[in-house]
């Protein structure tokens, strides 16, 4: 996608989209744990932004709200019938978000090849319009920047944004004691005029609970 055509989404997102951000710090290390234990297609360890993946798609069934268009037009909110989850990318060419096409009928595997595909292709030049015009929801993970939160500027005509931040140890209190613990941040920037605080607090709180209990979500997904 041009420089001009990214300048002028994020624009017409910032100008049209009363968007309001929620977020909360999780606990991230039983999820680091699992993540040394699935393997990808290419017997490498499958990537942490793919089972955040799994856990977003899950979170969009049971929240459809955030998975929609506003058709201004029509004055109408339009809910879409599947995901195709974006995927934020920094590249020599600035920021593009290339999308992961129905990561709702991917499983963890699937979707970390077609991550790290998309991500390659984005950072190559290679990646299509197609793949760059589709996404119906974005996951970006900003904590490769180095940066622990973002007040991110939502995708248009996407309805929302879930952003990851570096994970870190920290002082966490667990059964009563302080002890060390990987903790990350997750931040929700959503339309407002799709859902209101409860809904993406709850969708939050899901893929947050997803992240410190991963063994749990997955049995369930």
């Amino acid at each position: 996608m041009p420089l001009r055509a990214v300048a002028e989404t994020l624009t017409r997102s910032r100008a049209e989209i009363p968007e309001a951000t929620t977020w909360v710090d999780v606990d991230a290390t039983d999820l680091l744990a699992l993540r040394q234990q699935l393997t990808g297609a290419d017997g490498r360890p499958v990537g942490l932004l793919a089972i955040l993946a799994r856990f977003v798609v899950a979170g969009l069934a049971r929240f459809p709200e955030l998975n929609a268009r506003v058709d201004t037009g029509s004055a109408q909110i339009v809910h879409l019938d599947g995901v195709h989850l974006g995927i934020a990318a920094q590249t020599d060419r600035g920021l593009v978000v290339p999308s992961v096409a129905d990561a709702h009928r991917l499983g963890m595997r699937g979707l970390d090849t077609e991550i790290r595909r998309l991500t390659a292709a984005a950072r190559d030049g290679s990646v299509t319009a197609a793949e760059l015009t589709r996404g119906s929801f974005t996951l970006n993970n900003y904590g490769v920047l180095g940066v622990d939160g973002s007040a991110a500027i939502i995708n248009h005509p996407e309805v929302a944004m879930l952003g990851v931040g570096r994970v870190l140890p920290r002082p966490w209190v667990v059964d009563g004691a302080v002890v060390p613990r990987s903790i990350t941040q997750l931040s929700l920037v959503f339309d407002h005029r799709v859902c209101d605080g409860g809904t993406a607090g709850g969708f939050l709180r899901f893929v947050a609970d997803a992240v410190e209990s991963p063994l749990s979500a997955l049995a369930d997904l």
